[in-house]
């Protein structure tokens, strides 16, 4: 009696064999993941980490393959001889200003077209995102034509006003929103709440992980943007950073440890924002719908 109580059974033993195989094969898979996703990591940082070390050789070393000596002469310098602080401080406010004016407005427009049913909103909303298609180089002539008429060649707002709208940040709000169970705005519309209260109380709220990731979209793209400052900036105390970096290439040689020292400290931001904000960025694409 008691041998046939401790004794499992074939279905017992069939069950445990089937679990056993089952995690050996797991186990099998999450490694193959993991090698995959580690390899993906190295080759993602081994770049940075080759202009960090860079960076911190002297010119004599700079092309050698030693990892030694380190010195901080070249920050010093990029931060003291050239007006790199003042191109940070330009690329900081128009970053920024893109970033907290085209999330209020995208946000809005957003929100009306998920939410609100009017004439023509369908079409509008295709014209939005047939926008997608049409790159930078294609409307640089009429937008410096545009921006010239409006007086603001040479001037930091002839980069801001043009960089506002962008059709992908409305488009991946509006699917965000359209997300949203409209139970949670009926509620709000019960407690008295119109479409500014449901928007403002509602629709912001359960919006930030999109908000965050789409801030940290526009503030990168605004960050490395070189062709469109490029075009309307010509004194240099407005240049942005990648119109800086871009002049301390020389037409016989360029002194590539400053350049590598320059820009790493232009790649700090940006790398430090995403380390931040890569969760939000991830749940973002999720909820959104986007594949």
């Amino acid at each position: 009696m008691l041998s046939d109580i401790a004794t499992p059974g074939p279905a017992a033993r069939g069950r445990t064999r089937r679990e056993r195989d089952g995690s050996h094969e797991y186990g099998r898979r999450w490694g193959w993941r993991a090698g995959v996703g580690y390899a993906l990591a190295a080759i993602t940082a081994l770049p940075i980490l080759w202009l960090l070390i860079t960076a911190l050789k002297p010119a004599s070393e700079t092309f050698s393959m030693s990892l030694g000596p380190w010195t901080l002469d070249n920050f010093s310098y990029v931060l003291t001889r050239i007006p790199m602080p003042r191109y940070l401080l330009n690329s900081a406010i128009v970053s920024i200003a893109v970033t907290f004016i085209a999330l209020v407005f995208h946000s809005m427009a957003a929100y009306a077209l998920a939410r609100l049913r009017f004439r023509g909103s369908a079409l509008m909303f295709n014209l939005i995102v047939a926008t997608l298609m049409v790159s930078l180089p294609v409307i640089l002539v009429p937008l410096f034509l545009i921006v010239r008429a409006m007086g603001l060649i040479d001037n930091l707002w002839g980069i801001i006003v043009p960089g506002i709208f962008n059709a992908f940040g409305i488009f991946l709000l509006r699917q965000n929103f359209l997300g949203i169970p409209r139970e949670l705005e009926e509620a709000a519309t019960i407690d008295g709440c119109g479409y500014w209260g449901r928007y403002w109380h509602v629709v912001l709220p359960l919006g930030r992980p999109i908000l965050v990731s789409l801030g940290i979209l526009f503030f990168l793209a605004n960050w490395n943007a070189f062709m469109w400052p490029k075009t309307i900036l010509s004194t240099q105390e407005l240049w942005m950073v990648q119109q800086g970096l871009a002049s301390m290439q020389g037409q016989y040689g360029s002194d590539w440890n400053y350049i590598t020292a320059a820009a790493m400290i232009i790649a700090l931001p940006t790398m430090i924002m995403f380390f931040f904000g890569q969760r939000a960025l991830v749940n973002s694409i999720k909820t959104s719908g986007l594949k």
